[in-house]
């Protein structure tokens, strides 16, 4: 099997990159083991991305009520 390259930085990246490999998968180019392994990694990487989004969001909202606390 050829050397394959996927995008991982953005939520966007990562559904293109399940896309793809489930295209693989269907035209039979990619294994279903390896392809559960990416898929898996995706679902860690969505999580990942998530749980920093929601960080940054509750950082803005505690700067805003400190903000409003103050006067």
């Amino acid at each position: 099997m050829a050397k394959l390259h996927f995008r991982f930085k953005t939520p966007k990246d990562i559904r293109n990159s399940i896309a793809r490999v489930n295209n693989m998968v269907a035209n039979g180019e990619m294994d279903t083991k390896i392809a559960n392994a990416i898929i898996c990694g995706c679902n860690t990487l969505l999580g990942s991305i998530r749980v920093d989004e929601q960080q940054k969001q509750i950082e803005e909202l505690r700067n805003i009520v400190n903000e409003l606390e103050r006067g």
